[in-house]
């Protein structure tokens, strides 16, 4: 707790303040619910909402409008989902937003100007992971919020970027996320201490004393880290490398879109291709009309590299039960159906 208070408090914007309410779908079995809402709301002897059901975007605004709920911690699926179910929520709930914490995804710079118009909240975005949690993140109430920017390392943690041998890299360039053992002369608390019985996983977790996340960013010259995805999902596309987070988040603006994942799919020329799953809105129509109209609204707003050369729809994403998107698996299907062309109609029969 001594090391995962001083994030949670500036995520909500110098937690607690007098009326302060908290809830989040986050269960209460895995680190996100446990040490980023349960036990720091019971630390300051505050309230917390607790209710059991499947995550729904009408029913969260209707707890948050019954309960009074000021303070709350959402993962970028469900806010986008609640974005989507009902774009102007003011107008049909009675709420009481103060802060709105986000964590375990990209957020997405169409999510946060949303958010800003339509909750009056700006979400403070945080960035931390089981093994070392709530490390960097934003605090509205104390320094400017760059929309799609994770923030700044929060107080009592020395957080860089790192390349493969430990050395910090110049600010702008990519690299990984990384959190030193030690701040200020002190070791940081919020360390874990080993990997259950593993210690050749908990020694490969480390280079030297810089604690390995596995995510790729880039930290710019304010010290704002800005997420690129897990070092899995940074993919080489003719000559550029590519994260999912900000292509992503221009799908999610489009009108038909529901929700994207997006990935490296294996290229022979450009080593790989831009591939994004698409789940559609209630009453929008896969056509390869709209497919076209998806591809100039990426091509007329990010980077000519960084528009989807493939489109699939889908029903639903395959998704973690902490509500983050498994591009592995979406990695997978097309390596299989690569392996299947290539075994040719004989062997797939």
């Amino acid at each position: 707790m001594v090391g995962n208070v001083p994030g949670f408090v500036h995520s909500h914007d110098f937690y607690p303040q007098p009326g302060d309410m908290f809830w989040s779908p986050a269960d209460w079995a895995w680190t996100g619910g446990l040490m980023d809402a349960l036990l720091p709301a019971w630390h300051f002897g505050t309230p917390i909402l607790g209710y059991r059901g499947r995550f729904d975007a009408e029913r969260a605004y209707a707890l948050m409008e019954k309960y009074g709920v000021r303070n709350t911690f959402l993962f970028p699926t469900a806010l986008k989902m609640m974005m989507k179910a009902v774009p102007e929520p003011r107008k049909r709930y009675d709420l009481n937003l103060r802060t709105i914490m986000s964590a375990g995804e990209s957020v997405g710079v169409t999510v946060i100007e949303w958010a800003r118009e339509q909750l009056g909240v700006t979400i403070n975005e945080m960035f931390g992971q089981t093994e070392i949690n709530y490390v960097v993140g934003n605090c509205q109430a104390a320094w400017p919020v760059k929309p799609g920017s994770i923030g700044r390392p929060y107080p009592g943690h020395r957080v860089a970027v790192i390349d493969e041998r430990g050395n910090e890299t110049p600010r702008g360039e990519l690299g990984e996320i990384a959190v030193h053992r030690e701040c200020q002369g002190a070791l940081d608390p919020v360390f874990f201490l080993e990997y259950w019985r593993n210690p050749k996983a908990t020694q490969d977790k480390f280079i030297g004393d810089w604690g390995c996340t596995g995510d790729q960013g880039r930290m710019d010259e304010d010290g704002y880290l800005w997420y690129q995805g897990r070092t899995d999902d940074v993919d080489q596309s003719a000559g550029y490398r590519i994260g999912p987070a900000e292509i992503e988040s221009c799908l999610v603006k489009h009108p038909a879109v529901a929700n994207a994942a997006v990935i490296g799919k294996p290229d022979a020329e450009r080593g790989s291709i831009i591939k994004a799953y698409i789940v559609l809105q209630p009453g929008a129509q896969a056509s390869a009309a709209l497919e076209d109209e998806i591809r100039a609204h990426v091509r007329g707003r990010l980077a000519p590299y960084e528009y989807p050369k493939e489109i699939e729809f889908l029903n639903e994403l395959p998704m973690t039960t902490t509500g983050k998107v498994q591009r592995k698996l979406l990695r997978q299907r097309e390596e299989a159906r690569m392996q299947s062309a290539a075994a040719g109609p004989e062997r797939r029969a």
